[in-house]
């Protein structure tokens, strides 16, 4: 091999290396990194302490459901009801679906409605509760897998407090003879 070969293998090498070096120049100027001051994230964890000198958590207060129901709709009930209209059908005399028909459920007893096979959970709890009243409506629209553990219903809930409130007004509406509201205090 030539000395004129050797050289121009010794300058590629070295214009490679003068190259890369100068794209990492470059790119340290353009791309100047931020280095933080406290390096990481800080976790708060609640100390045994605040636990036990009985720090209770937020609870968000939600008035009672005669109170939400005296300014609730049926017109908007019938919005948030779409979600259940799958599963129910809300017509007088209204076939079972995957659960049962739900004309007239204010006041009806529970796991009560002909030709529905009730999960043994729902029947359980019908033998305790003699009928649908607004507050066990509401407390079973916020999730009815915790209100009646076992029952087959695969609704995860309602968690807006109007939207339960507009949801309960919509299923009073939906009866022959509509349950009085309760009175507000």
């Amino acid at each position: 091999m030539d000395s004129f070969t050797l050289n121009k293998a010794a300058g590629a090498v070295l214009m490679v290396l003068l190259l890369t070096m100068g794209v990492g120049i470059v790119s340290d100027i353009i791309f100047e990194p931020t280095i933080p001051g406290k390096p990481g994230y800080e976790i708060v964890v609640a100390s045994a302490d605040s636990q036990a000198a009985g720090a209770a958590p937020d609870v968000e207060e939600v008035e009672p459901i005669a109170i939400r129901l005296a300014s609730a709709t049926a017109d908007d009930g019938s919005k948030v009801a779409k979600k259940c209209a799958a599963c129910h059908s809300f017509d007088e005399g209204g076939a079972n679906k995957v659960g049962p028909a739900l004309w007239g459920v204010v006041g009806r007893a529970p796991a009560s409605h002909e030709g529905f096979a009730y999960s043994s959970a729902m029947t359980a709890y019908a033998e305790t509760h003699p009928a649908w009243t607004f507050e066990e409506l509401e407390a079973f629209l916020i999730k009815p897998k915790d209100h009646i553990p076992g029952t087959s219903m695969g609704f995860a809930g309602l968690r807006k407090p109007e939207d339960r409130a507009n949801m309960i007004a919509y299923l009073r509406e939906q009866a022959s003879d509509p349950v009085p509201l309760p009175a507000a205090e």
